[in-house]
């Protein structure tokens, strides 16, 4: 914390938050891999004078790998802020902004940590309250006070249901400790069991932004500072992925019915497709990685459904599987998705928009930012030799898989799924198509797009960071498999860790190797090894290059930016093809010349994409809940004596039910 230190020297105040910030997240990631390796959980507790209040942590694998998750983010965005929050110097304090960042960053540490219901609702809420702090660091501009508002009322909502969960629990255990939930004094209800999954997965799901509660995503990242936003998609989301394994496979034993996991798979699937389906039609680079998030928050939770129905069944090691996949994706997308929001974090330090209609030819301009972007549009779109195609494979293998159900509806919803997450991929590779050639390469289309410089040194590090992990835990998955399976053996009661890894670590395979296996070294010596075969083949039969520099034929005009491919322009075919989703408004305005008619001046054009939830679930649920308001605003007449009337009347009906 840094907000009474170094008074009006914001260098310094910037230096002292980044330092501090990437101490405490070295510390984390030494406690995280201590934690993943520890033979036994290491728990710590304070009492404390408030009823049923322990400040309790507790430290098992699962936790530490969060732990391990956040910190690595943290590093990177601590590092990378040293040179993007001097963005910000003159309009925002930066001791308050670093003082936010690193408490935001403490509390999500807190949260996957906490071994007490109270303590973990406590930490959430801090979490909840630094991060709509951080969102609305520009308040000044109306559209990030709505987003600030409209994210702080969807949190809030989402910590509703998480409250019953564990009121829940604990009235079933009689006390909010996890241990106790874990045991509780009697035996928990099936019908008492389908409510804490019901109020955790909506809670934690509005967190997570599955569809149809990630209305806030767009708004709320893409409205933060870019380090805010990596921390926001990359990590702070995740942990609601933490809260759900944790009341699913530990506090409720991993015992529950079909339809649970089923129920986990389909919101998987529609928040999937349709988050990626969204992100194309953006032209706002940070909202179109927003709707990325809900895509692979849904890619993460169809792992971890069919992980549960396989549970379900008693398939024990193919739901190992599914969970480990589920995890793998959740540390990838953490990776790739701070990479991209930093990155998106430079285009609009250097070019000042967020609009990619305004940029074009950063490539040149921009080498190491257009680099870590590629990085990440690669991993993200799940092409090898990154480490969202090792994960996305895994989770493939784990839905194939069902042909060892007994159930015939799930032997064809599984394979349905995989062929959803298929179509989600191709999605994705095309809007990252879009995003990396409108933004880097062509022409540029602005003033600030040819005037764009590389960002500085401590930005590029940031960047560097999670391109190298990118790519490591690609090539390397025999280092994170075994210790991804310390966390689901004790969850699903069964190490694969020996069965996943083929060939002396050297391939992978989905519990049986015969099923399928692939090695991901391998297949990057191949792609190494084929593009210097063909660089071969040039030299040989092609003889000595020769470089001629040439302007490019433009049909016998010179090219201008007004040629190129628009992102508008690039996702016109995919509108086309899912309008009856879209429901897209096009309005275009043409103005002709006064000498005539059949000559334009200049054409306007439009393109609206119908907010779908928002229209039709939200914008309903919001004139209900304003009608509700106007009737009770009639009891608030200004009048003492109505006021007192109302106290007497509310004592006396609860003196009434005491007696």
């Amino acid at each position: 914390m840094v907000l009474p230190l170094y008074p009006r020297q914001p260098d310094t105040q910037r230096l002292a938050a980044s330092i501090c910030a990437s101490v405490a997240a070295g510390a984390g990631i030494a406690l995280g891999l201590l934690g993943l390796t520890a033979p036994e959980p290491v728990a710590f507790s304070i009492s404390s004078t408030a009823p049923l209040l322990v400040f309790a942590i507790r430290i098992d694998p699962l936790s530490a790998f969060f732990v391990l998750t956040i910190s690595l983010v943290g590093l990177a965005a601590a590092i990378y802020a040293v040179g993007y929050v001097r963005h910000f110097q003159g309009g925002t304090s930066i001791a308050a902004l670093g003082s936010l960042a690193n408490g935001f960053l403490l509390s999500m540490t807190l949260v996957v940590l906490a071994d007490n219901g109270l303590f973990f609702l406590m930490v959430w809420e801090l979490m909840s309250l630094a991060s709509y702090f951080l969102v609305v660091t520009e308040h000044e501009k109306t559209d990030v006070r709505y987003a600030g508002f409209f994210y702080l009322a969807m949190t809030h909502i989402g910590t509703a249901f998480i409250a019953l969960a564990y009121l829940i629990l604990f009235q079933s255990a009689g006390s909010f400790s996890f241990e106790a939930f874990r045991h509780p004094e009697r035996a928990v209800p099936e019908e008492i069991r389908t409510l804490i999954f019901l109020a955790a997965l909506i809670g934690f799901g509005t967190k997570a932004g599955i569809v149809p509660l990630h209305v806030w995503l767009p708004y709320a990242h893409p409205a933060a500072p870019s380090h805010i936003s990596a921390l926001m998609s990359g990590v702070m989301i995740k942990t609601a992925i933490y809260a759900l394994i944790r009341i699913y496979f530990d506090f409720l034993g991993g015992q529950f019915p079909w339809w649970w996991g089923f129920l986990v798979l389909l919101a998987g699937a529609l928040s999937a497709i349709l988050g990626v389906m969204y992100a194309l039609m953006e032209h706002d680079l940070k909202r179109l990685l927003a709707f990325h998030s809900v895509e692979n928050i849904g890619i993460i939770l169809l792992s971890i459904g069919a992980g549960m129905i396989f549970q379900t069944y008693g398939l024990k090691e193919f739901a190992a599987l599914g969970l480990l996949a589920g995890l793998y994706h959740t540390i990838n997308h953490a990776m790739f998705k701070t990479l991209l929001f930093l990155g998106a974090g430079s285009l609009l330090y250097a070019a000042h928009t967020r609009n990619m209609e305004e940029y074009g030819g950063l490539l040149r301009r921009m080498p190491w930012t257009g680099l870590f972007f590629l990085i990440g549009a690669v991993s993200i779109s799940a092409l090898p030799p990154t480490n969202g195609f090792v994960s996305e494979w895994l989770i493939f293998q784990t839905l194939f898989l069902s042909v060892q159900l007994p159930d015939l509806l799930l032997k064809l919803m599984l394979p349905i799924a995989a062929a959803i997450l298929a179509l989600t991929g191709v999605l994705a590779l095309a809007c990252f198509a879009k995003a990396f050639g409108i933004s880097f390469l062509a022409l540029p289309r602005s003033a600030h797009a040819r005037h764009a410089e590389e960002v500085p040194a401590a930005m590029k590090i940031g960047m560097g960071i999670p391109a190298l992990l990118c790519i490591g835990l690609g090539l390397a998955p025999m280092a994170a498999i075994p210790l991804l399976d310390r966390i689901t053996e004790p969850l699903t009661g069964v190490s694969i860790a020996g069965k996943v890894l083929a060939l002396d670590g050297w391939a992978l395979a989905p519990v049986n190797m015969e099923f399928s296996s692939l090695s991901p070294s391998m297949l990057a010596a191949m792609l190494i090894l084929t593009g210097l075969l063909g660089l071969a083949l040039a030299f040989l039969f092609g003889g000595r290059l020769a470089k001629r520099y040439y302007k490019t034929w433009g049909c016998g005009m010179n090219l201008s930016p007004r040629m190129e491919y628009t992102a508008t322009g690039f996702v016109q075919p995919i509108k086309r093809v899912f309008s009856t989703i879209y429901q897209p408004t096009v309005k275009l305005e043409t103005e002709f010349l006064q000498e005539s008619r059949y000559f334009a001046k200049q054409r306007k054009f439009e393109l609206h994409i119908e907010p779908v939830f928002e229209k039709h679930l939200y914008d309903p649920a919001v004139r209900v809940f304003l009608k509700i308001a106007d009737r009770l605003r009639l009891l608030q007449a200004g009048s003492l004596h109505l006021y007192l009337a109302y106290i007497f009347v509310t004592l006396a009906v609860l003196l009434l039910f005491a007696v």
